[in-house]
């Protein structure tokens, strides 16, 4: 379900409001890993070292300008948290589940 979403592109702009708690859940179930946390959909990817993970960092910026959807990132020496809302809605959009599945495809073979 996860590629379906990946193959998506975000909706810009985006009308009406944020997703309900059940629209929530339901795609949550779409993409593996990722969890509600403080109003936004968030993921923590793990890597084998400071390159790898700046790799990774520098491939979903480059994603989310052609989206027009920038996540919030928190980057260490072997990890980055990555975490997705939609300020225009206040809340979660489908964007933000758009572009996780685009975020976990980056390290799919």
């Amino acid at each position: 379900m996860s590629r379906e979403l990946a193959m998506m592109k975000c909706v810009v702009p985006l009308q009406g409001g944020p997703m309900t708690s059940q629209e929530i859940e339901d795609h949550l179930k779409k993409v593996q890993g990722w969890s509600l946390q403080g109003g936004a959909i968030e993921k923590t990817f793990s890597f084998a070292n400071y390159h790898e993970t700046m790799a990774f960092v520098n491939a979903l910026a480059w994603i989310a300008h052609g989206q027009d959807h920038h996540p919030d990132l928190a980057v260490s020496y072997d990890r980055c948290v990555v975490r997705f809302n939609t300020h225009s809605v206040g809340g979660i959009s489908i964007n933000d589940f758009i572009c996780a599945a685009k975020a976990d495809a980056l390290l799919q073979p």
